[in-house]
């Protein structure tokens, strides 16, 4: 069915005439997270691109012109590691010796050719967004619109190189920004070990001898470039000694680093340890003027030690300190992450594999006090998975802590959904931001349009014509990649020296977000149309991208627009399998999500995705929880316009027909579901105005699940009489439901759209052409919802009571007693449907008859008389239980109060007040719930059986009609022959049972034979009929 939804839309074009037809209307902006093009999609790609469709369509049929531009992220690391693994290359050296010309040559062939699989992911999911005019992040127009952006930036003089200290892969041998470094943590299992450093000198090492430094790390591996120990400057240390050596430790932690018995000798500020020469851990490399201790302010006293060992090549705190105290780097790892060939021990070992042969040398030499391993999470390469070092090396940083105040403020001005990541997740990342580490030392990326003379002066490059003009060359049809790029060279406009471009190409971060404005070739080609589409109304990806795209998009327009990117955004939480862990192909537990489109239906995947949780928690995806979706709800619905479709064939219904009575003139159940329909177009357009999908769907859930399973079951017989007012409250009805699935589950609804409707001249052919519905609030009945409530309740109640009194429902009984508020004032057609469902001849209040029928007892609600009456409760209770509680029911149930004298006061009680307990006496069935009611009368006489056995014969022969294939409007002849009471029913029932079974003739016979194929038993043993087609 869906395939043959898809031909459709594609011969008739729906959605590009979506658009044409609303291009008059508002513009509501839309941008699409470009997917990064390598690799095959996944069922998380399912997910986002599931939200990023409804809503556009929800606009859409509102009357909002909704453009939905694609895009593909085609630069970065993921392109080239899975180049990289095609050609067998291991490191950057391959690349090199290859030709950066022919690799990145490969690269765009890679991405060329995975985007075919996101396409067909894509058109196959319903997602519509305009795949014909994408843009590519590696088109030269986007990468001159990027370069743009970053001259804005330096020229603000925001953007600049700087040696620091970054995330850095040895893998991909490059640096990493830190929102890049958050999407990368996986645990590992690391030695945390506590390390002597023996003091050298001062007076304190001549009072303790062998005193040392008691030093902390999780990272053994960068003792090796130990250079100093720095300590807090306003904590207290204390000397400890401990089975008989000395050493310091901070005095906040000497509980937690020592047993009972240490004793401490003496206690000094942090400041008194400075400068204090120690003897380092290890002696395998030169550093020169180094080893005594620091003070450093962001030493914590939380845990550890308080001492903290300083390597300043491997992080920033470090590298901060010991420039502070004119200190070396000195740096023994190489850019593939192993130690330096000449260092003893560890020589050409991988730094995290070095651990283990330092710590036994430590032990060996009695310098390590404590090893215990601890498994945490540890920041590895997002894209390859190789653990991570920070790394001192020269990059290219925007100073984004220069606008850290405009971020926060454009975060205010945003709204969140949910709202606890605004100034959560997303509010914590701004508050602790960080310059923005851009440049990266790969080959396929948007090259760093910086020229650099040998005199050090940088220009940068804002397109292809300016470094012409610049250069002297022709450049306007090169290819803005390296090498091509990195071949062209300009005099210096500073002092005309010759500028080469910088080596690195660009954080493809940046990339994806400049989209808002590079996707258009911005500002070189179409500035007015830029104009009517920034900022986006609406973007939405996973949580995940709190500190990747949605930021890189805050930022980028901050710094180049002075307005942030967005308007709304929604975080999705995490796709997950049915263990809980989140679906990564690195995992190998991704769905295919082709096949799970298949097995389930593109609607019945993104029904599940949308309606089945909250769109920021993350879930569980199986085959088994798709599959309970659908059959609830989309099953229902079908099988609902099924009905609608066969009956009105049947009755040639037209919803134009002049002769469907007015809603006002309808039945109570009609006005019950027009009113349910018009309530639910409200409540439905309010939940997806604020994004919440979930919400949406359980009133969309729930609006079907009425109408099928309560008013189409109750109408039955009205639709095979061909009931006009039945016939069209059901086609309104499932119109409404029709139009507020559509965004939802595009496919069912325009086939039930095409079937139903749009056979009709005046409805577009499309569900997708048609608006979003208005409710009609003066359709809403209030009170009738209640009143149908109250009759859902009681029916509940009733069948219970007959449950537990194990009379089976076609038996009729003589009658019901009901006592509950608002049963008196319920119209005659509603007390019908009560009686109906009950299969009980009459119902009537209970506290109308007579009393011996039932034992009342009444006791106080202490709970809601203690908030009117407080002290005085157990008074008012003495009360309640000494009043006739037949006299209190009854005024309750005629008037809703009831007055009891209390202290020879007269006080007003409610229904709320007390608790009613019915009990009937023998030969009655009661159930109670909420002071409800509801009493069967379980006495049989003749009449009773004979009906319930008429009723059997009814339900078998209905039964063998379906067995035999016979449509549900094939009249049939019907011969019965039967004796005993089964005889007397069917006699006495022939006209009801003929009428319902559709027989033209119905005759007696003296026998049948069981044994013939078109013979069938009836209600009891002592009845056979056989039935063949007229």
């Amino acid at each position: 069915m869906e395939r043959e939804v898809l031909e459709f839309w594609a011969k008739e074009d729906i959605f590009g005439q979506s658009l044409a037809q609303t291009q008059g209307g508002p513009t509501w902006v839309f941008y699409e997270g470009p997917p990064t093009a390598n690799g095959v999609p996944g069922t998380h790609h399912i997910e986002a691109r599931v939200f990023k469709d409804i809503f556009p369509r929800f606009k859409t049929m509102q009357g909002y012109y909704v453009p939905r531009k694609a895009g593909w992220d085609c630069h970065g690391l993921p392109v080239e590691l899975a180049v990289e693994k095609e050609l067998g290359f291991t490191v950057k050296r391959d690349i090199e010796e290859y030709g950066i010309a022919k690799f990145n040559e490969r690269c765009r062939e890679s991405v060329l050719g995975h985007v075919g699989k996101f396409a067909e992911l894509t058109d196959r999911m319903g997602y519509w967004v305009d795949m014909d005019d994408a843009y590519w992040t590696m088109d030269a127009d986007y990468v001159q619109s990027v370069w743009w952006s970053l001259k804005q930036i330096y020229d603000a003089g925001l953007l600049g190189e700087d040696h620091r200290v970054s995330p850095y892969c040895p893998r991909c041998g490059t640096g990493l920004s830190d929102h890049e470094l958050a999407q990368g943590y996986e645990d590992i299992t690391d030695p945390s070990v506590y390390v002597r450093f023996p003091l050298t000198g001062g007076e304190l090492a001549d009072l303790y001898p062998g005193l040392s430094l008691l030093v902390w790390t999780t990272t053994p591996w960068t003792l090796v470039s130990n250079t100093a120990v720095a300590a807090k400057p306003d904590a207290i240390y204390n000397v400890v000694e401990s089975d008989g050596a000395f050493y310091i430790v901070a005095a906040e932690l000497v509980a937690q680093v020592f047993d009972e018995d240490a004793t401490v000798h003496a206690s000094l500020p942090g400041t008194d340890l400075e400068r204090l020469p120690y003897s380092r851990p290890f002696d395998l490399v030169e550093i020169p003027d180094a080893h005594f201790v620091t003070l450093g302010e962001y030493v914590t006293t939380e845990d550890g030690t308080g001492l903290v060992h300083l390597a300043p090549a491997f992080g920033a705190d470090d590298l901060f300190v010991c420039r502070e105290y004119g200190l070396p780097v000195v740096n023994p790892i190489r850019p593939d992450g192993t130690f330096e060939p000449s260092v003893d021990l560890v020589g050409g070992q991988f730094f995290k594999v070095a651990d283990e042969a330092l710590v036994a040398d430590l032990a060996d030499r009695g310098l390590l006090f404590r090893r215990r391993d601890y498994t945490h999470p540890y920041p590895h390469c997002w894209r390859c998975h190789t653990p991570l070092l920070y790394y001192a090396q020269p990059s290219w940083y925007i100073r984004t802590t220069k606008i850290k105040d405009r971020l926060l403020a454009a975060n205010e001005g945003t709204a969140w959904y949910p709202e606890t990541i605004q100034w959560g997740r997303f509010g914590d990342w701004l508050r602790n931001n960080v310059d923005w580490a851009l440049s990266r030392n790969r080959f396929w990326g948007t090259p760093l349009p910086i020229w650099r003379c040998e005199s050090g002066h940088t220009t940068c490059i804002g397109s292809l014509a300016e470094l012409g003009e610049l250069s002297g060359q022709d450049v306007s049809e090169l290819d803005p990649h390296r090498p091509f790029v990195d071949d062209v060279t300009m005099p210096c406009p500073q002092c005309g020296g010759t500028a080469t471009r910088v080596p690195e190409v660009i954080d493809v971060w940046y990339d994806s977000g400049a989209m808002p404005f590079a996707q258009w070739g911005y500002p070189h080609k179409n500035s007015d149309l830029f104009d009517t589409r920034y900022p986006a109304d609406f973007i939405c990806e996973a949580i995940d991208q709190t500190r990747g795209w949605f930021y890189t998009l805050m930022a980028v327009g901050e710094l180049v627009f002075d307005q942030s990117s967005y308007r709304n955004v929604l975080c999705l939480g995490h796709i997950l399998d049915a263990d809980g862990r989140k679906m990564s192909k690195h995992l190998g537990n991704v769905i295919e999500p082709m096949a799970l489109m298949d097995r389930h239906g593109a609607d019945g995947v993104r029904w599940f995705m949308l309606a089945a949780g909250s769109a920021w928690s993350s879930r569980r995806v199986s085959d088994d929880t798709i599959n309970e979706v659908v059959r609830k709800t989309l099953l229902t619905y079908w099988n609902t316009a099924s009905f609608l479709s066969l009956y009105g064939r049947i009755a040639e219904f037209d919803p134009t027909d002049p002769a469907i009575p007015p809603v006002a003139e309808r039945s109570s159940l009609d006005r019950w579901a027009l009113s349910s329909a018009n309530d639910l177009i409200a409540k439905v357009h309010a939940a997806l105005d604020g994004f919440d999908t979930q919400l949406a769907g359980r009133l969309l859930s729930n609006f079907i699940d009425d109408l099928s399973n309560w008013y189409v079951r109750r109408s039955r017989r009205r639709f095979w009489d061909g009931d006009l007012a039945a016939l069209s409250t059901l086609h309104e009805s499932l119109r409404t439901i029709t139009l507020l699935m559509a965004p939802f589950t595009p496919f069912i609804t325009d086939r039930v759209w095409g079937d139903l409707f749009a056979v009709h001249g005046s409805e577009p052919k499309s569900v997708h052409l048609a608006s979003w519905p208005h409710a009609d609030l003066s359709l809403v009945d209030t009170q009738l919802t209640h009143d149908v409530e109250l009759v859902r309740r009681l029916v509940e109640l009733g069948r219970a009571a007959r449950a537990e009194s194990k009379v089976k429902t076609r038996q009729p009984l003589r009658r019901a007693l009901v006592a509950a508020d608002g049963w008196q004032g319920l119209a005659d057609d509603l007390v019908k449907e009560v009686t109906d469902e009950l299969n009980v001849l009459s119902a009537t209040a209970l506290s109308t008859t007579d009393s011996d029928l039932v034992d009342v007892s009444v006791k106080a609600n202490f709970r809601e008389l203690g908030k009117r009456f407080a002290k005085q409760t157990p008074v008012v209770a003495q009360a309640v239980a000494a009043a006739d509680a037949t006299d209190i029911v009854t005024s309750l149930r005629s008037s809703g109060s009831y007055d009891l004298v209390v202290n020879d006061a007269t006080v007003a009680i409610g229904p709320a007040d007390v608790v009613i307990t019915e009990s009937p006496k023998q030969g009655w069935a009661v159930t109670s719930d909420a002071g409800e009611t509801v009493a069967l009368d379980l006495e049989l006489d003749d009449e009773l059986r004979r009906i319930g056995l008429a009723r059997d014969v009814i339900r078998d022969v209905q039964e063998a009609r379906k067995q035999r294939g016979f449509d549900v409007t094939d009249r049939i002849d019907l011969q019965w022959a039967a004796n005993g009471e089964v005889a007397e029913a069917i006699a006495a029932h022939a006209t009801e049972i003929a009428e319902e079974v559709l027989a033209a003739s119905f005759d007696q016979v003296a026998e049948l034979a069981q044994q013939d194929e078109d013979v069938t038993g009836v209600a009891t043993d002592q009845g056979l009929v056989r039935i063949n087609r007229v």
